[in-house]
């Protein structure tokens, strides 16, 4: 279990000059309604950018076909910080000096809790439908329990049905199959930006589909507003942008509690955001794989599936996955909430080539059904663990004097280290986040999720304690500017 480590250090105190918004549930977080208004010779930053994901490409192969080349480029050119981690993993006996990872956004603080409920003997079955082809929507126990699970813990006005349900293993193949199956090649899907970065790769690689940035920046206008907020007249300016560049958008993708920002949206904003795509006829594509990750009580999260109405649900597809909610990343499970059943087909096709086995499948069933656990045991536990370990790292932030966006959700803090860049431009972004990883610490720099302003990063805090906090230690050193390459790591 996560617990706070003792500080050394007195009182936590903010940036000089800032505002700071105690409680994790602030609007903008800690320091930054000082730090996030428009500077006078600052430039208005661009409103909206029609992706290109190969615009860098630049290596080929004579082996590979000219799809292969750009898709081998996307594992080298985008995976550098990941693979230099798994070459040089920490761990606390075998290798002390190893690198600490508050880069991947994965809940590592309940593996006791998974692994007794799957290691007993309800999990444990084998019967010949196991071990045959299924439907490729799933095993139809399966999704019944998935939709009787989404109906409960979405709090859907009424109850969802199997039939419009879809399994396969994780959200990274159903990103990839809906575009597929949504899009042409060459169209695009609105996203706001900062957002999670693999999504560029998940729409690309087979679909050939590019993203719209609508870029969010940090200014904080007014009372009623918050840094890097989605407004409805942003979404109509991206939109608007990419016709003019002749580029065919034909969806919009949400996060819902997003990703880097953490942000939850309101049920009156998820609606305004579902009626601009009904307007313009574009498919929205949620993603709530953080759903149950909420930890701060005062944080109202809504699915889009409680939504008394939707205006078009033909249109409206939800993923939800275990990877986040339940630290599964590794197991590959996730779902697809469609009442288009030409959608739902179409994807099920491409189900033979991302489909979960039978054991799995009936592994998935056992544990979502098991309402009693879920609400009495790994919830609470979870959510306490994930709220321990967000005071440890804000405390930590706060003692720096660090701005940082705070809401009490998923896995991660969207950290401002603006002020330690000699200058606003990405080289400079990037050689400090080479500078972490020298240290053997790896954290997301801003740019990977297309944040528009120099300086962000995303620091994951879903960890054990001795490695939180030996990170943390390793951040601390760079930025005081006491930067090494660490030879040996403290013991716990």
């Amino acid at each position: 279990m996560f617990t706070l480590p003792q500080k050394d250090s007195g009182t936590p105190t903010t940036s000089p000059g800032s505002v700071s918004t105690q409680g994790l549930h602030s609007n903008h977080g800690d320091g930054l309604e000082g730090e996030c208004s428009r500077k006078p010779d600052q430039k208005p930053l661009k409103l909206y950018g029609v992706g290109d994901p190969t615009a860098m490409f630049s290596s080929d192969s004579p082996y590979l076909s000219s799809r292969g080349s750009v898709i081998k480029w996307f594992w080298d050119s985008a995976e550098e910080g990941y693979r230099t981690y798994h070459r040089d993993e920490y761990d606390e006996d075998k290798n002390p000096s190893g690198i600490i990872n508050l880069g991947t956004s994965e809940n590592k603080l309940c593996f006791d809790l998974l692994s007794r409920r799957l290691s007993q003997s309800d999990m444990l079955r084998v019967e010949p439908p196991l071990l045959q082809y299924p439907d490729w929507r799933g095993h139809l126990f399966l999704r019944e329990e998935v939709a009787r699970f989404l109906s409960f813990y979405c709090r859907s006005p009424a109850p969802l049905k199997p039939e419009n349900v879809v399994v396969l293993n994780g959200c990274a193949s159903l990103f990839s199959a809906l575009a597929t199956v949504l899009c042409e090649a060459g169209e695009a899907f609105l996203i706001p930006a900062p957002y999670y970065g693999a999504i560029t790769q998940h729409v690309y690689l087979y679909g050939n589909v590019r993203l719209v940035c609508v870029y969010l920046d940090s200014e904080v206008t007014g009372l009623e507003t918050r840094p890097f907020q989605l407004t409805v007249e942003r979404l109509e300016m991206a939109l608007e942008g990419a016709n003019s560049e002749g580029v065919k958008v034909k969806g919009l993708i949400l996060i819902n509690p997003q990703n880097p920002l953490g942000d939850v949206y309101s049920p009156g904003e998820l609606q305004e955001y579902l009626e601009f795509a009904k307007r313009h006829k574009l498919h929205v594509m949620v993603d709530e794989v953080y759903m149950l990750s909420v930890f701060e009580e005062s944080v109202g999260y809504h699915s889009v599936l409680s939504l008394e109405r939707l205006p078009d649900p033909q249109r409206t597809h939800v993923m939800w996955a275990t990877s986040k909610d339940f630290g599964m990343s590794g197991l590959r499970f996730g779902t697809l909430y469609t009442q288009n059943q030409d959608v739902a087909t179409a994807v099920s096709s491409l189900c033979r080539y991302h489909g979960l086995s039978g054991l799995v499948q009936y592994q998935m069933a056992q544990l979502l059904r098991d309402r009693d656990w879920i609400n009495q045991v790994y919830l609470p536990e979870n959510h306490a663990r994930l709220k321990a370990a967000h005071i440890y790292v804000s405390e930590e932030l706060r003692a720096l004097g660090i701005p940082f966006l705070s809401r009490g959700a998923g896995f991660f803090i969207w950290v401002d280290l603006r002020k330690y860049l000699p200058a606003a431009t990405f080289e400079e972004e990037m050689l400090l986040w080479r500078r972490f990883l020298d240290n053997k610490v790896l954290l997301s720099f801003g740019q990977a999720f297309e944040c528009k302003e120099p300086g962000w990063f995303r620091l994951v805090f879903s960890d054990k304690t001795h490695r939180l906090r030996l990170g943390m230690q390793r951040v601390q050193r760079v930025l005081e500017g006491k930067s090494q390459v660490v030879e040996d790591g403290p013991s716990f």
